[in-house]
């Protein structure tokens, strides 16, 4: 029986109560916490945290790589000073050890401190830092918050959903075995998306789910992933946070003050959804931590094993 899989979810910012600190991702924190496996045992160990005051080192993510963590999935809440250098290195050597790194941010430079993360910090383009190699791209979707500068991409208001396009050969994070094709289709929407791409020359790294903005009908990425390799294990860079946060899940959670667009309320209304949602979510966490999100996988596996056993070790590739 394998042992759960302990995630830690974590935000860089420290517990303000008016901001994006980890109590808003509690109905993610509590899906993933009330996962089980096959035979009834929790499939997840969810620790949730913000990180300490900006200025040094954060104690958790500083030591990740000597933590019993499997996964990390780092919601970048900050505007530039939510991740220091110390932090970086060690979450560099967590993946570099196999581990799994989920990496999400926000829309212009919400979240920008991961540009200093090795790998998939390169996924990542914000407005100040790391700008988008295609000045096509660098688009303002969102007209009704004249404040935020790109990249903006407009895939609807916060409460409803949006559908998104799988990229051939779909990827397992998008596989749902209860859906009509097979495939994962819904995600929240969010007024202003950021802008994610996989880093020219590393052929570990793909777009897997692009989305469509509802102001000018341009197409965008939402996920980027990076495959395991003997060097590092697997990741996924995502466009924004809002594809978790508790608001955009069920808007009667509530949002910080300074969130102003007019919400709107199809994801309530809408099962499906939000089943694709979970459905995606639970892929994550399997997919992150090297197990296949299809448990018809594995046990195809053990019947090749009993009809063909190995007569060498297993090889890693």
């Amino acid at each position: 029986m394998p042992s759960p899989i302990r995630i830690l979810l974590q935000t860089t910012i420290p517990t303000i109560a008016d901001d994006w600190n980890i109590s808003r991702f509690s109905m993610l924190r509590d899906y993933l916490a009330g996962l089980a496996g096959e035979d009834g045992t929790p499939l997840c160990e969810v620790t949730a945290r913000d990180r300490v005051a900006p200025g040094g080192p954060d104690p958790v993510l500083s030591t990740i790589d000597r933590s019993d963590f499997d996964e990390l999935w780092l919601f970048a809440v900050d505007t530039g000073d939510g991740l220091d250098p110390e932090d970086c290195a060690a979450i560099g050597r967590f993946r570099e050890k196999g581990r799994g790194l989920l990496v999400t941010r926000d829309h212009m430079d919400l979240g920008c401190s991961v540009c200093t993360l090795g790998g998939v910090g390169a996924a990542h383009f914000f407005h100040s830092s790391h700008l988008d190699p295609d000045p096509s791209r660098r688009v303002i979707d969102d007209r009704e918050t004249s404040d935020i500068l790109w990249p903006n991409y407009h895939s609807g208001a916060n409460g409803d959903f949006q559908q998104v396009t799988v990229i051939d050969p779909p990827h397992p994070v998008l596989r749902d075995r209860e859906a009509p094709d097979g495939l994962v289709r819904y995600l929240p929407a969010h007024p202003h998306e950021g802008a994610v791409d996989a880093p020219a020359g590393d052929p570990s790294a793909r777009v897997i789910a692009t989305g469509v903005s509802k102001v000018s009908g341009r197409q965008f990425n939402l996920a980027v992933a990076f495959e395991p390799s003997p060097a590092d294990g697997p990741a996924i860079a995502e466009s924004t946070f809002h594809h978790f946060t508790d608001y955009n899940w069920d808007l009667d959670k509530g949002c910080p003050s300074f969130v102003s667009e007019l919400p709107g309320s199809a994801l309530a209304h809408s099962t499906e959804a939000q089943a694709s949602i979970r459905t995606y979510v639970r892929n994550l966490a399997l997919w992150l931590a090297g197990r296949s999100p299809d448990p018809r996988e594995g046990e195809l596996d053990e019947a090749l094993d009993e009809s063909f056993p190995a007569s060498d070790p297993p090889a890693f590739y």
